[in-house]
């Protein structure tokens, strides 16, 4: 082995944590506040190691049986994703030089040119193509551009510039769906806690021209690598696990990512587990936070670090690799032994994910003595033209090209096609013409603006995004609770777009305040609840209509109902609220407000 791997340092120590014992099996009936057990945690932080040659570095690699690897390009700092565009030019973005590099290969001998900057911004992360369109991502901002003949980049145009504060996990990822719209992983601000913005710990989903977007999973705490499975169209993530629970404690989690889901974080970890550090909103307890979330698919080693992830949709592999997904695993620092600086594969059969495989070995290293030291910290993946795959390693700056050199017979292109899968959401009607009331009593409404006149911006998502005060008459007699309902029916999709969605509101109430909090259940009213609004968040959201559109008209609706409760959970959403409300509404009425964004300038 090289002298150099012999040098070995390592900063190891051991923290004893008091925390509660709960297992996914005594779920039922919990409350929180759970408490009193030991867990020992470890920090284990192996050496950064370098060889700087490249077949004594390649040697050390271990790949399956007729794979190749090679050192495509190296020196370059801290490549961190990677993305391949229409013509098959490699790109890398580095998140600490703050740009976006191109790595061509113009003379075929396995080996980038040069590196060539192509877009610079501060904590450039995320990168993706759509035909000879780039789309970037930092902390804040999304960037898009036109891709030259030659591979450069036009002029970047920001399309969002207001994406959720970073905190914790800075690296936001993007990919475009097979249904044309940006998705963007906004990770959470900490390892654990409630956040303040909504928006944090998920997946957006936005237009191209980042005009609208919308929540379109939670409860991921930081989902770096996504992609959407070949066969199915199903989008697939891998989530960063929560840390000091132990050295096994959580798994990484391998997640089918549905729209309007919630996926746990941070109550609710791996198979229904209790994270025993932090107790949920008031009013909620861990059952039915477990209850409304979803859990894994697949559970990889804990503390492993999973970064970006890619579907094999190349034709130059055996054909047993379509359709499976590769991660790079960045590797541990608070775990004993070492997880992670490795390459799994992922086998999916039928569209389905059925286990994990590791795919290159031997980043990381231990000698006689027991101490760790690593050749690479692998960040990036990608599919080449050329079926090859791409890794990144943002420790050591190389980026290596794997290729196979089998007898196989290797995937036709026609097999590696990848169907359209775009499905659209249905179209449906405001809440207050699916229902009938009972009473020809109608309920006067009135809210904080004229009736059909401008909702004031502090209640719209570029103002303060404060619910307007709203307000009703005194329903007839016999009614037992109230629900709100505010339905934007001039979106594009969802259609009708929900705004709030309030409910169990007690008989009484005549008057909801303004400035309402996003939390589930409220102690004032006491024991209103909230719903999943389609934004993807609870309680409240503003208007934000796409600029230049025509006014949206904003229906805020109240309905009074027979019944004191719908016997919901907190966060349910629209379609069950309307079911739930079904032969119990005696009246009902509603204001309207309008909503105009206007072009920059005008």
């Amino acid at each position: 082995m090289n002298t150099r791997l012999s040098a070995l340092a390592l900063s190891v120590s051991t923290l004893t944590l008091m925390m509660p014992t709960v297992t996914s099996a005594q779920i039922k009936g919990i409350v929180g506040e759970a408490s009193d057990v030991t867990i020992q945690g470890s920090i284990l932080e192996p050496e950064k190691l370098q060889v700087k040659d490249d077949a004594k570095l390649t040697g050390l690699i271990k790949a399956p049986e007729e794979f190749n690897v090679e050192v495509f390009a190296r020196d370059l700092i801290n490549p961190r994703m990677l993305a391949v565009s229409q013509k098959g030019i490699l790109y890398a973005t580095r998140r600490t030089v703050g740009d976006v590099i191109m790595l061509k290969d113009d003379n075929g001998d396995g080996k980038a040119d040069a590196a060539i900057t192509v877009a610079s911004r501060p904590n450039m992360h995320g990168v993706a193509f759509d035909g000879n369109k780039v789309f970037l991502v930092t902390i804040h901002d999304v960037y898009t551009a036109d891709v030259n003949e030659d591979g450069t980049f036009g002029p970047l145009t920001r399309i969002i510039n207001d994406l959720p504060d970073a905190g914790q996990h800075a690296n936001r990822t993007i990919g475009i769906g097979p249904d044309g719209m940006i998705y963007i992983t906004s990770g959470s601000t900490c390892n654990e806690c409630q956040e303040d913005n909504p928006e944090n710990a998920t997946i957006l989903r936005a237009s191209k021209d980042g005009k609208t977007r919308t929540i379109f999973a939670s409860g991921l705490r930081n989902t770096i690598g996504f992609d959407w499975e070949p066969t199915t169209g199903a989008l697939y993530g891998i989530d960063h696990g929560i840390d000091w629970l132990g050295d096994e404690v959580q798994i990484e989690e391998l997640n089918r990512i549905e729209e309007g889901k919630k996926y746990g974080w941070p109550y609710v970890y791996g198979m229904s587990g209790i994270n025993p550090h932090i107790n949920p909103p008031e009013g909620v307890t861990l059952e039915q936070w477990a209850q409304q979330s979803t859990e894994p698919v697949l559970g990889y080693t804990a503390h492993s670090a999973p970064m970006q992830m890619a579907f094999y949709k190349g034709n130059a592999f055996p054909a047993d690799y379509s359709g499976d997904a590769f991660i790079a695993m960045r590797g541990s620092w608070n775990r004993r032994p070492p997880s992670g600086y490795e390459v799994v594969r992922v086998n999916f059969e039928n569209g389905k994910p059925v286990g994990f495989e590791k795919f290159l070995e031997g980043f990381l290293l231990q000698q006689e003595n027991g101490k760790y030291g690593y050749l690479g910290r692998l960040t990036g993946i990608a599919v080449g033209k050329d079926g090859a795959l791409f890794v990144a390693d943002d420790s050591n700056g190389v980026v290596y090209k794997v290729s196979y050199h089998g007898s196989e017979k290797a995937l036709s292109s026609e097999a590696a096609a990848i169907p359209n899968v775009v499905t659209d959401m249905p179209v449906s009607k405001i809440a207050i013409d699916l229902v009938n009331a009972t009473s020809t009593d109608g309920i006067v409404v009135k809210a904080a603006f004229e009736k059909d006149g401008p909702i004031p911006v502090q209640y719209t998502a570029d103002g303060d995004n404060a619910s307007p005060a709203i307000e009703w008459t005194k329903a007839p007699e016999g009614t037992k609770s109230f629900v709100l309902i505010a339905d934007d029916p001039d979106a594009a999709k969802p259609k009708p777009f929900t705004h709030w969605l309030a409910y169990d509101i007690p008989v009484g109430t005549t008057k909801l305040r303004e400035g309402i909090p996003g939390t589930p259940v409220l102690q004032e009213p006491k024991m209103m609840k909230q719903g999943a609004n389609s934004q993807g968040s609870t309680g409240y959201t503003g208007p934000k209509p796409p600029a230049g559109e025509p006014a949206h008209h904003y229906h805020f609706q109240v309905f009074a109902l027979d019944i004191e409760t719908l016997g919901l959970d907190p966060g349910a959403k629209r379609d069950a609220v309307l079911k739930a409300m079904e032969g119990h509404v005696i009246a009902e009425g509603q204001v309207v407000g309008t909503f105009e964004r206007k072009i920059a300038g005008q």
